[in-house]
């Protein structure tokens, strides 16, 4: 099969789709070539933007990449193709997380996915008190079964000692100068590079110090931010995997990713609680139970009914292709 199969404007929409995707500070810590002979789609870490304090394993990278991974599965098929799924194909090669191959003709039989993944974003304003339907949750646990991951819903104890890590990891990282001064380096007005956050994106924080949102800028005086009350009900979910290998973390990426998406067709909005998955002894605790170790936790979503948030800057399908690591930020 021949390059000519894919015309280049149709790249250009796979790997847009694949861009749109979240990935953690907006670093979009991916680069992508095409295979002309065998119309494969390469995606590999751009390491260099990897955050070396604040995830020195790489495991949110590999999310990241997992997200942008299913992005570009759903345009794939949305575009009449069957995408070819490889994860970490070449183990020679370590910083080629996945390839997408375009397949034979076929139906697309997820079209509100790839109509969500271009509305979709974060939103980390308060959310209302409306309580999410049961159909919709079960929705959502099942989109993270169809890529191999667990969604879960903790009970009103749960989720209060998982806003309690959360608040713990969220006061080491301003507490610790290494990864205060990365989180900061990452806020700042857009500009030529189309990468990290907006001042606007960031979103308050909770008046009633209930929901401990990340505070990007690692302010040591939590008084200087902007407040307001959040919901008082927050409903969390623990997005997990039952190993916590590279493959696994990519997985949970596609998961992550099409929980969100379908978040979005339904008008549910979402933030991601991170925090606690950065510190180790932490994120040992994130399980249904303090003692559990079967599953391992990837994400802490919080979801919702709140306004949406607004748009972060993304790197164009010419950069994000033309890009050779020794031109990455």
């Amino acid at each position: 099969m021949r390059s000519a199969v894919l015309a280049v404007p149709t790249l250009e929409d796979l790997v847009s789709a694949a861009v749109a995707a979240p990935s953690i500070h907006n670093t979009q810590p991916w680069r992508f070539r095409l295979d002309p002979d065998t119309v494969t789609l390469e995606i590999r870490a751009a390491a260099d933007r990897g955050l070396r304090h604040i995830d020195p394993t790489g495991r949110a990278l590999h999310l990241s990449v997992g997200c942008a991974v299913l992005n570009l599965r759903v345009a794939v098929a949305h575009f009449g193709r069957e995408p070819v799924t490889r994860l970490l194909p070449r183990p020679d090669e370590p910083d080629l997380l996945a390839t997408v191959r375009l397949g034979g003709t076929t139906a697309s039989s997820t079209p509100h996915l790839y109509d969500a993944l271009w509305r979709r974003r974060s939103s980390r304003f308060p959310y209302s008190e409306r309580p999410l339907p049961t159909a919709v949750l079960a929705e959502l646990a099942e989109a993270a079964h169809a890529e191999g991951a667990l969604l879960s819903r903790p009970g009103p104890a749960e989720t209060d000692r998982l806003l309690q890590l959360t608040r713990e990891a969220e006061h080491r990282n301003t507490a610790d100068p290494d990864r205060a001064a990365e989180s900061r380096r990452w806020v700042h007005e857009p500009n030529d590079a189309a990468l990290g956050m907006p001042p606007g994106t960031l979103g308050p924080q909770d008046f009633r110090d209930r929901i401990p949102m990340r505070d990007f800028g690692a302010h040591r005086h939590p008084a200087v931010l902007a407040a307001r009350p959040f919901e008082t009900r927050p409903a969390l979910m623990v997005l997990s995997t039952g190993h916590d290998r590279r493959a696994d973390w990519l997985r949970a990426g596609q998961a992550l990713e099409r929980v969100l998406l379908v978040a979005t067709a339904h008008g549910v909005r979402a933030s991601l609680l991170h925090q606690a998955l950065e510190w180790p002894d932490l994120r040992d605790q994130l399980g249904q139970a303090p003692d559990d170790r079967r599953a391992h936790a990837q994400m802490v979503l919080r979801l919702g009914y709140g306004p949406e948030g607004p748009p972060s800057p993304r790197r164009t399908a010419e950069q994000a292709l033309a890009e050779e690591p020794s031109a990455a930020r």
